[in-house]
């Protein structure tokens, strides 16, 4: 009924077979199993449901057209005004009934890891990547996902080091993924007593949540697990108790911190959560052999491998390299306004390709 890269009609399918199964009387008996199924099934409903919405509206037409065709000379105007207004609205739903369908990959729908770090450059490209998570945070906000900040690291004077937050939602790695890459600052600097130009440099990792469909089994002897006291906001029972927790894989040397709990226990299951979404990223990247198109070949975050430009000084004017799709509304990108660059990413084709062919055993 509905065809194209859609699959509404194959998604249907599978939604009247998962709901038959609910009517068995065993459903309920592993009651986790179940609320995967519902869970699952429940995504099915609202990937066709603006389908099927879109798909009502252009039957609508087709009928406005008809009355069109058969009305009075003096009526034609009014349908066709009301036809005008019909068809307009719909573009913009067919536009992201368009970038939806590009969300495809294995990990798309799941949950997304976005860890921020600040270049070269002390001071400058700290407030950089703290006017990035800024960014990122109001982004995710407008799309309704939820925030959890996982770790934030202070810089020397002022901004951060670096910072790690889980955005929560619906394909929200599929949409942020875009995002990975270094991106580069042009302004003049409030911490230049003789307001000369800078250029500051932050990068940016994004790694899906992996579901517990995905084994990845670490040995206790490969870790080494420091607790500490966290640092920063929080509140008093998270800054004067030894809840933060670093893990260090041993054999990759990947460190992940998480402080964002008052529980040692909550922290640890959280940085180990993320540890392993690294570590099956890793794994993906050592069957791609790509790495270098993110970073660079020295995984350098400066000049030659940012994705992104965001100039304030001279001009205003944020542009990403990749696309070439710009704008010189520069407070509203830093102000989360970021889906133009992520819509023309993934419009260009980048995801489609890049998980091709590549298979993970569990």
């Amino acid at each position: 009924m509905y065809g194209g890269f859609f699959d509404c009609d194959q998604k249907q399918r599978e939604i009247e077979a998962m709901d038959a199964q609910m009517g068995d009387p065993t459903f309920w008996d592993n009651n986790e199993r179940a609320q995967k199924h519902i869970a699952k099934l429940n995504a099915l409903k609202r990937s066709i449901l603006p389908v099927v919405a879109f798909k009502k509206k252009t039957d609508d037409i087709d009928v406005m057209v008809e009355l069109i065709e058969g009305a009075a000379e003096d009526e034609k105007a009014m349908y066709e005004d009301e036809l005008t207004t019909s068809v307009d609205g719909m573009v913009e739903e067919l536009d992201k009934l368009e970038i939806a369908s590009f969300l495809s990959e294995p990990f798309d729908k799941n949950n997304a890891i976005l860890s921020i770090q600040a270049g070269a450059g002390g001071t400058e490209s700290n407030d950089w990547a703290d006017i990035l998570f800024r960014m990122y945070s109001r982004w995710a906000e407008r799309r309704g996902f939820e925030i959890e900040v996982q770790d934030v690291q202070a810089g020397d004077t002022a901004g951060i080091s670096k910072a790690t937050i889980l955005i929560k939602g619906e394909n929200a790695y599929g949409y942020v993924k875009a995002e990975r890459g270094v991106h580069r600052l042009v302004r003049i600097s409030p911490f230049d007593s003789n307001k000369r130009r800078h250029t500051s440099f932050s990068a940016i990792d994004v790694i899906a949540e992996i579901t517990d469909d995905i084994k990845i089994e670490i040995p206790d002897s490969e870790l080494r697990v420091d607790v500490y006291r966290s640092s920063g906001k929080g509140g008093q029972g998270v800054n004067t108790t030894d809840s933060a927790v670093r893990i260090t894989h041993i054999p990759t040397n990947i460190v992940v911190v998480c402080q964002n709990e008052r529980s040692q226990i909550k922290n640890r299951a959280s940085a180990m959560s993320v540890l392993k979404a690294r570590l099956y990223e890793k794994r993906l990247d050592e069957k791609r052999s790509e790495m270098e198109r993110f970073y660079g070949e020295k995984g350098e975050i400066g000049w030659g491998s940012q994705i992104r430009s965001y100039v304030l000084q001279p001009y205003q004017m944020v542009k990403d390299l990749r696309t070439g799709t710009e704008t010189s509304d520069t407070q509203g990108v830093l102000d989360g306004d970021l889906d133009r660059f992520i819509y023309s990413w993934l419009r260009a084709g980048c995801p489609r390709h890049r998980n091709k062919d590549i298979k993970m055993e569990d």
